[in-house]
């Protein structure tokens, strides 16, 4: 039975305009509406088949009848072609009191059979215009007009006397009162359908509402504890990086002591320790900075600096690690001049680049190409991080620089990786008022493009961002010292600790 009448309003859809299926109160009424015009000129036409029958001298007044009752089947037509919903229902209206006057006027008066079909005029004026006043003070309006009219017309004029015999005007009563009644039950049950529809609905509509509300509730929990979260390792930066320092530190000093030594064995051994430190040290880093920016904690000091030498200076720092898969590394390009940005975060950035690229290509060729193009804006830096390996496929594109993206990834197990470096050079970029984007084959190497304005917004004067520079100049001079006198530290044998900040100290 669902079904059917899952079908039947499928049905009576396809006749309301789009704008009236938009408002769940005037999509009821039209539904009503077209119910009634589809259906019910069946159940009216037996009046004008019923006369048919029993008028012994049938004519014009009974083709009359059966135009007006029929002519119900097209405003559903009408509805679907101009909308104008309101117009369609006070003419329809219309068309059924002059359809029942009409049959009143020529068969009987105030005592016709056909005269019940009065008590739908109301009903139909309730389904059709719902709780409107003013639709329903001028369906009402127009019925007591028509009626007024009728009786005038009726008391004052001439009207034929019927001539079917009085059984068979019993016999019409009793088919026109059998059509009203069938007529109204199909009415109501067509309206108690929508009002069941209406009900549930209204019940599905508070349950979406509670589960919104606890997905609401639960959506707030799940931001308080990733801020926490972000906020408990951005704290803790220190705590962690410091002991990893310190275990890269004393591996260095152990490697270098073995390797005076001639003890091959201890020098793999701690070679590989070397090298897994540094590692988990990358590892903490990525995770600390990524926590950091999603906490809002990661702070952005942009100075002046020449882009051209800072290219090259970190080109010639990448290739011994390029060529240790047999790549030759490259830059070309260059006259990006002097370019204003987080130094430290744009080393960052390209750094990651260029390393994925040595890591993920074999005897290839790696090649930076850095350019400057003006703009209407102001100047944009371009750097391209191109490679001759095995690219990445275009499905992929979409979650790239998501973080731990490594599902689907076979590389991530012949090369390694946790999926988190290329996220972090995207929100990287972000933070320098940039974007990356990557192009990309397989088997026909891949194409990283950072994009970033020469200039990015100004946090302090160029001449205060050159006294910054040269400070931290000085610093990374002193952590040079520093790392030597650590190397050249006397052992001891307490606590290693102990002996790390004793160098310090010394220092």
């Amino acid at each position: 039975m669902s079904l059917m009448l899952e079908r039947l309003n499928r049905f009576v859809d396809w006749f309301i305009p789009a704008d009236i299926a938009a408002d769940r109160e005037r999509r009821k009424q039209a539904r009503l509406f077209l119910y009634s015009h589809l259906f019910g000129p069946f159940i009216g036409n037996t009046v004008p088949l019923a006369l048919y029958l029993f008028d012994p001298n049938p004519g014009y007044r009974i083709d009359v009848l059966a135009a007006s009752i029929s002519g119900f089947w097209i405003f559903p037509f009408i509805l679907r072609s101009f909308g104008r919903y309101n117009l369609l229902a006070v003419l329809s209206v219309q068309d059924l009191i002059f359809c029942i006057l009409w049959s009143c006027y020529f068969y009987g008066g105030v005592t016709s059979p056909t005269l019940p079909w009065v008590l739908t005029i109301p009903l139909l004026a309730f389904f059709y215009v719902g709780p409107s006043p003013t639709m329903r003070a001028i369906v009402l309006s127009q019925f007591g007009i028509s009626l007024v009219l009728f009786y005038y017309l009726y008391q004052t004029g001439v009207h034929p006397e019927s001539e079917m015999p009085l059984k068979a005007m019993q016999g019409l009563g009793l088919v026109s009162t059998t059509a009203a009644s069938l007529y109204v039950t199909m009415m109501a049950l067509f309206y108690a359908n929508a009002l069941a529809s209406q009900v549930e609905l209204e019940v599905e509509m508070r349950e979406h509402q509670v589960t919104s509300s606890q997905l609401r509730l639960a959506t707030e929990e799940a931001e308080r504890a990733g801020a926490a979260k972000s906020d408990f390792l951005a704290k803790m930066s220190h705590e962690l990086r410091t002991p990893l320092n310190a275990v890269i530190g004393y591996s260095e000093i152990l490697l270098e002591d073995a390797t005076d030594e001639d003890d091959a064995a201890a020098v793999s051994d701690l070679r590989k320790i070397h090298t897994a430190g540094h590692y988990l040290l990358k590892l903490v880093n990525e995770v600390l900075d990524l926590s950091k920016i999603d906490a809002g904690k990661m702070d952005v000091y942009n100075e002046a600096i020449d882009g051209d030498r800072l290219m090259a200076k970190l080109v010639d720092g990448l290739k011994a690690e390029a060529e240790r898969n047999g790549n030759t590394l490259v830059c070309t390009g260059g006259g990006l001049g002097r370019i204003y940005t987080d130094v430290a975060k744009f080393q960052q950035i390209l750094t990651q680049l260029i390393d994925n690229a040595a890591k993920f290509t074999r005897n290839g060729a790696i090649v930076v190409e850095a350019d400057r193009i003006s703009g209407e804006r102001g100047d944009k830096i371009v750097v391209s991080v191109r490679d001759s390996g095995e690219g990445i496929a275009r499905e992929r594109f979409a979650t790239l620089f998501e973080q731990f993206n490594v599902a689907g990834d076979t590389s991530a197990s012949k090369y390694g990786g946790t999926g988190l470096g290329l996220a972090l050079c995207k929100k990287l970029c972000e933070l320098l008022q940039g974007d990356i984007s990557v192009e990309s084959e397989v088997n026909a190497g891949a194409c990283f493009k950072v994009t970033m304005p020469a200039r990015a917004g100004d946090r302090s004067s160029e001449g205060d961002s050159d006294a910054v520079a040269a400070a931290l100049t000085e610093a990374e001079s002193y952590h040079q010292s520093l790392r030597g006198v650590l190397a050249r530290a006397p052992r001891s044998d307490g606590n290693p600790a102990d002996t790390l900040v004793g160098a310090s100290a010394n220092g």
